[in-house]
């Protein structure tokens, strides 16, 4: 069994009056079923209301299915026994940083969760140098919260939950307010906790341009994996994706217009280092 595993999983929210009583539901994760093996980067794309972020919060036990079930490291998340046990397993880090750090400082902030979970104060302070490390604000540590940047405040949430020595970090949209710069500083550290730390990520995102670099994508519509595969499968069906009303990363969607026009270029380009080597052996080709 992976380090999280969902089998037929469904959600379903309640819709209620004015007076509290239920008038129906709304069914927002319809059958999922996925593995995660640890060590794995995965992410999970859709369009806003197609049932990601409802599905992140099955992963350390935020909800529970109306039907089905949801396994975090071998534990039931009906279990409510287990539910501490799976939020140590399985960390997460949700769109608004704000609405995730409560320290005054940042050194502070970062060392609540092991505190809160009986950590030694030294190993504490072992912890919080060595988090801040590794998503590269170790020189921040000093700072308020209140000042960094957006893309700074977000590696502060990660390092708070880093702290806490989980086996998987679930990010619900964690750029989703950010501006590009910010964005790209989110995800590089976040690739870096998986490639140097080997922790198992799941990215729940949009921006089809931060996924190129995951083992595996899931394409969520309707609550329903609609699509699955490595990036280069994903992005080597454009016109899937517009149907989904997912934005093509423009590499990509140059790549696949240059093709529509006759030049023999591979499915699925992914960078635009990629696409001009491509082009340069395609030079050579015909020199």
């Amino acid at each position: 069994m992976g380090i999280i595993r969902a089998l037929d999983v469904v959600y379903e929210y309640l819709k209620r009056d004015d007076d509290g009583n239920v008038t129906g539901s709304i069914r927002a994760v319809d059958g999922v079923s996925l593995d995660v093996a640890p060590g794995d980067f995965i992410a999970i794309l859709g369009h806003n209301g197609s049932g990601k972020s409802t599905l992140a919060k099955h992963m350390n036990a935020i909800l529970t299915p109306t039907e089905g079930c949801v396994w975090v490291d071998g534990k039931d998340t009906r279990s409510e026994e287990e539910v501490w046990d799976i939020r140590r397993s399985a960390g997460m880090v949700f769109q608004n940083p704000d609405n995730q750090i409560i320290g005054q400082v940042v050194e502070e902030d970062v060392g609540f969760g092991p505190e809160n979970m009986g950590v030694p104060t030294k190993e504490i302070w072992e912890r919080v140098e060595e988090s801040l490390k590794a998503v590269g604000i170790y020189e921040l540590r000093k700072a308020s919260p209140n000042k960094l940047s957006g893309g700074q405040k977000q590696r502060v949430s990660i390092a708070g939950v880093l702290a806490m020595h989980p086996k998987c970090i679930v990010l619900d949209e964690p750029t989703a307010m950010l501006d590009p710069n910010g964005r790209k500083e989110v995800i590089r550290a976040v690739r870096a906790l998986n490639d140097v730390e080997g922790i198992t990520i799941i990215l729940i995102t949009h921006y089809m341009e931060e996924i190129v670099h995951a083992d595996k994508v899931f394409v969520m519509d309707h609550g329903e994996i609609a699509m699955q595969g490595t990036p280069r499968e994903i992005f080597s069906q454009v016109e899937k994706l517009k149907e989904l009303r997912l934005d093509v990363p423009q590499v990509t969607l140059l790549a696949y217009e240059l093709q529509q026009r006759g030049v023999a270029l591979p499915d699925g380009i992914l960078t635009i280092e990629e696409l001009v080597e491509e082009i340069g052996r395609l030079k050579e080709c015909q020199s």
